[in-house]
């Protein structure tokens, strides 16, 4: 299902010729781009949109209008005013009765006053703000006839966090939007009956004509929206809502994707009285069409760059210097909340509301007032009824009295303490305790766990399932999250065989650093590329590198960051990228080409694994975070006794793979040396051994570093 054009109406029933704010808007998208237009009265908008259907129809173009209108009501309207359960009958009632003037001047007001007159009592229409009173139609809202709902189903659908529709009933007051009802569906009316079976009215008939109208709701936006506007002050929101709607509508178009928003699951009876709003409970299909709005920041050229004369760098001015080069550099995207476990939060999340929203009980037992009571037995009498997690009592309980309570009720009114079941008794009418009982008792505070708008999670934060049920209990139903950071692994040398599926010659290894270093990336929360292999051909890994750019954010790759004469990555980042290359006092590892190609940072790690690894969990690691926006996570290690013997030489840190024995004192691995991969899989974690000398016996407070604390679990 495609369109050749979008076009978004929000419509206005003011009652003289108005711009800007709250004043009708059409936007549009088509092959020109979006474009928005603020018609002053409905008479202008009107002929606007027969010119639109017009041109369309001539051109043999599709056109999708999409009205900012509840184009049916809740049930049983439309049957009681026209005798048939069908929307587009109430649409011909109400364009037989309109008068709208060419000025904006309508009786709107008094046809809703002659709809209330075909229900018992005072009908569903309320919002009577004219200075001249209208009979028939009252100021406050009315207890609604016992056959009408307030809302439609697709109401309910649209319903998010910060976004609740208005009634249909409503024609003055704050978010009132029947007066546009009334007045707008008279004029699609007209429209459809000017053009006949071009025109289709969905979902009443099937949404197969040249031209579509359709219900939308502009709040579904409502983020972007307020983005939009932030980053243009003088744009009223009716026109970013217009604008964005229809760029999203016309990118889901073009995709060949709008069909699922025209599909919804619902009785046909139910779509032909009440009607659907365009893409309701698929909100986040229409948010993800629209294209990021800024460009990720980019490296500087030289962030790299070492001071002349700096030679050999010390791990901690290493990691330093990496931290102050980098930022985040992945775009935002807002998900629901269930769906972003592992995720980083790019803005704070505060509390919708408190946790628990109201006092209530932490036991099940019987609740009264402390005041009635004291030392010694007590017996309250017992209130008729419970109160009951999700079923609260709705009366107040008198002081000297009690009533039964469960854990997780709502404290009734007269209700501040809470005696637990076992510690009581019962003689058929009251309750029966030994006082006193410590007042507040087996109760819970509103707000005790976080209190509304506390700050509830901070940006930067890994969201864990810990997380999702803290959000979820505050009403936090979307996040604002960054896109996973893509990291792209790339292996080279000639010697490497890229899988053991492969035999291998004596002279030939298998490809371990880039399974390894792929699942790192992904153990982090990262999008893992695989690069694949490249021989040793400047040429070729020059194209894998650009492949890699345009694919990553960042790429990783082991082999040839050396200065040897087969280190072609070295050398092709020297000639054709931006190269500084850092010589870490470090062991196992050392060499670390940090580099930009084609403006994407590239990581150099040694060939050798084990100083692959060790480079990887000590640099890669906070370096991805900071640039996935979790922040700069330094690895938390905790001291414990050695169980080895080493002299130590000054000079260079060192990182030796150990475990704990059972006693808690870390053990390492029997060789040091940096073929001994087996010794990775041997470890559960790295000693660190400090810059300078270090006579090491067994006993010896050293640091230890569990895998964990690296993010390798």
């Amino acid at each position: 299902m495609r369109f050749d054009h979008i076009a978004i109406l929000d419509w206005s029933a003011a009652g003289r010729p108005r711009r800007g704010k709250d004043s009708i808007w059409l936007g549009l998208a088509g092959p020109q781009g979006v474009t928005a237009e603020n018609l002053p009265t409905r008479a202008t908008a009107e002929a606007r949109l027969n010119a639109l259907v017009a041109e369309a129809l001539a051109a043999g173009e599709r056109l999708l209008i999409g009205a900012d209108l509840s184009f049916g009501f809740p049930r049983g309207f439309a049957p009681a005013l026209t005798g048939a359960a069908e929307a587009l009958s109430v649409w011909a009632w109400l364009a037989a009765r309109l008068e709208d003037g060419a000025d904006n001047a309508n009786n709107h007001r008094a046809l809703a006053a002659l709809a209330n007159a075909t229900f018992p009592g005072e009908g569903p229409f309320w919002g009577n703000a004219a200075r001249a009173e209208v009979p028939g139609l009252p100021r406050r809202k009315p207890a609604l006839p016992a056959n009408l709902s307030e809302f439609r189903e697709t109401d309910h659908a649209c319903r998010a966090p910060g976004v609740t529709p208005s009634p249909v009933w409503q024609l003055a007051g704050a978010g009132a939007v029947g007066a546009q009802n009334l007045t707008g569906l008279p004029v699609l009316q007209r429209l459809r009956t000017r053009f006949g079976g071009a025109v289709s009215v969905w979902p009443f008939e099937a949404p197969d004509a040249p031209v579509v109208l359709a219900e939308v709701y502009l709040s579904m936006l409502s983020a972007e929206v307020r983005a939009l506007c932030h980053e243009n002050p003088a744009m009223v929101t009716d026109e970013a809502q217009v604008r964005l709607l229809a760029q999203a509508l016309m990118a889901l178009s073009r995709q060949d994707a709008l069909a699922p928003l025209f599909a919804p699951d619902q009785p046909p009876a139910l779509l032909a009285e009440e009607g659907w709003t365009l893409g309701a409970g698929q909100q986040m299909a229409l948010r993800a069409a629209l294209p990021a709005t800024r460009t990720p920041p980019r490296l500087r050229n030289d962030c790299f760059a070492m001071p002349q004369g700096v030679d050999w760098v010390p791990v901690d001015e290493a990691l330093d210097r990496l931290r102050a080069a980098l930022h985040p550099v992945t775009a935002l995207q807002t998900l629901p909340t269930a769906q972003a476990a592992g995720r980083i939060l790019a803005t704070d999340c505060t509390a919708r509301r408190s946790n628990p929203p109201r006092p209530n009980a932490a036991v099940d037992g019987y609740g009264f007032a402390h005041a009635a009571t004291g030392a010694g037995p007590q017996r309250l009498p017992l209130v008729a009824g419970r109160a009951a997690a999700g079923q609260p009592y709705a009366g107040a309980v008198p002081q000297g009295a009690a009533i039964r309570i469960l854990t997780g009720a709502i404290l009734p009114g007269g209700v501040d303490t809470v005696v637990l079941e076992e510690d009581t008794a019962l003689d058929g009418a009251a309750v029966l305790f030994d006082g006193p009982v410590k007042p507040g008792a087996n109760t819970r505070n509103a707000g005790e766990d976080v209190a509304e708008g506390a700050l509830a999670l901070p940006a930067g934060h890994r969201l864990r399932a810990p997380d999702l049920a803290l959000l979820s209990a505050l009403g936090i139903a979307e996040v604002d999250v960054y896109r996973p950071l893509r990291v792209g692994v790339l292996s080279t040398g000639d010697e490497i065989i890229p899988s053991p599926a492969t035999p291998a010659a004596p002279h030939q290894i298998w490809d371990a650093n880039r399974p390894m270093l792929l699942a790192l990336a992904r153990g982090w929360g990262c999008e893992a590329v695989d690069l694949g292999h490249v021989r040793d051909d400047a040429a070729r890994i020059g194209k894998r590198l650009s492949e890699g750019a345009a694919k990553a954010d960042v790429i990783l790759t082991s082999g040839g960051a050396s200065a040897g004469d087969e280190d072609h990555v070295s050398a092709l980042l020297r000639a054709r990228g931006t190269l500084s290359s850092w010589r870490i006092a470090v062991k196992p590892g050392r060499p670390l080409a940090l580099a930009l190609w084609e403006g994407t940072p590239v990581f150099g790690l040694p060939g050798n694994p084990v100083a692959a690894l060790v480079c990887a969990l000590v640099f890669a690691r906070p370096a991805l975070s900071l640039m996935a926006g979790g922040g700069w996570q330094q690895a938390q290690g905790f001291t414990v006794p050695a169980a080895f013997s080493k002299n130590k030489k000054p000079g260079r840190r060192e990182f030796l793979r150990a475990r704990l024995n059972a006693e808690g004192a870390a053990e390492v691995f029997k060789s040091e040396g940096s073929g001994r991969i087996s010794g990775l899989s041997w470890a559960t974690g790295l000693v660190e051994l400090p810059d300078g000398a270090l006579e090491v016996t067994p006993g010896t407070p050293v640091r230890f570093f569990p895998y964990a604390a690296f993010g390798l679990v």
